[in-house]
């Protein structure tokens, strides 16, 4: 391999900040900050909006497209009529 022309490829920690939900895995992701974790290492810290523990499609709380009330229903209805 040449020198010089690969990303930083390191362990790096996730931090989720709607719910403080950390992960560490390997990344090549540009970080300013950094956390010390339980086991004493200090990591890089990148920060999330959201992750797989907060987001609605992976924690079962998104709601159905279907279930809104009918407004679903509405629309096509509405606009089956332009389409014809």
């Amino acid at each position: 391999m040449k020198e010089g022309i690969h990303p930083n490829y390191r362990d790096v920690c996730f931090l989720d900040l709607s719910n403080n939900f950390k992960f560490v895995t390997r990344s090549c992701a540009n970080t300013k900050e950094t956390i010390k974790m339980d086991d004493g290492r200090e990591l890089p810290l990148f920060k999330l909006d959201t992750s797989s523990e907060s987001h609605p499609f992976y924690t079962g709380t998104q709601k159905s497209v279907d279930n809104m009330g009918g407004r679903v229903e509405k629309f096509r209805n509405r606009y089956a009529k332009t389409a014809k």
